[in-house]
C-alpha cells in the first residue's frame, strides 16, 4: 500500500504564490515515493500470486479542490499511475488499485482550516466527519481474494461527497 502524501505547508496557497521548490517537493514525496516504492516491490510481487498493489489519492483529485494545487495534482497523477501500473503489471498477476479518501480527521490534517472540514462533513451525503476507520475497509477489500480480478480502479472513499 502506497500512502505518501505531502499536504502540510501545501494548502492555502492559489496557483500564483506557488514556487518551484514547492511544487517539486510535493510532486517527489507523493509522486516519486509511490512510483519507487512500486518500482521496488514488484520483483517480490510478481513472485505472489494474486499480489495486490493499493495507492491512495484523494477526492482533492476528483473535485479539484481550490488552494491546494500542487497536491491536487500530485494525487490526479497517482490515479493515471495506478491505470498505466496495472496495464503494465497485470501479465504479471498483480492488481493495482487506488483509494481516494476525502478530507479525514486525524492529526496530519488538523492544521485544515475549520471552513475546509465543515465543507466536507456538511457536504457528504453521509454527513459527518471521516475518521481512518471509513476506509480501512475498501483498502481491506482491494488486499483481499474478493478483489483478484478489479485492478485499474479507483475508489472514492468520502462518504459521498464526491461521486465517480
Amino acid at each position: 500500500m502506497n500512502n505518501a502524501a505531502m499536504a502540510t505547508g501545501v494548502g492555502g496557497k492559489t496557483m500564483m504564490e506557488y514556487d518551484i521548490e514547492l511544487w517539486d517537493k510535493v510532486m517527489q514525496v507523493n509522486v516519486r515515493g509511490t512510483w519507487l516504492v512500486s518500482q521496488a516491490a514488484v520483483p517480490l510481487l510478481a513472485q505472489t500470486p494474486h499480489a495486490k498493489i493499493v495507492n491512495v489519492a484523494s477526492d482533492t483529485a476528483l473535485w479539484g479542490a481550490p488552494k491546494l494545487m500542487a497536491y491536487v495534482a500530485s494525487k490526479g497523477a497517482i490515479i493515471s499511475m495506478t491505470r498505466s501500473m496495472a496495464r503494465e503489471l497485470g501479465p504479471q498477476g498483480i492488481c493495482v488499485n487506488a483509494i481516494a479518501p476525502g478530507l479525514t480527521r486525524v492529526e496530519a490534517t488538523e492544521y485544515v482550516p475549520a471552513e475546509r472540514h465543515q465543507l466536507y462533513e456538511q457536504g457528504r451525503a453521509l454527513a459527518g466527519a471521516q475518521h481512518p476507520d471509513d476506509v480501512t475497509g475498501s483498502v481491506l477489500y482491494l488486499l483481499s481474494p474478493l478483489a483478484d480480478f478489479v485492478t485499474g480502479q479507483l475508489i472514492p472513499v468520502n462518504g459521498g461527497f464526491v461521486f465517480n
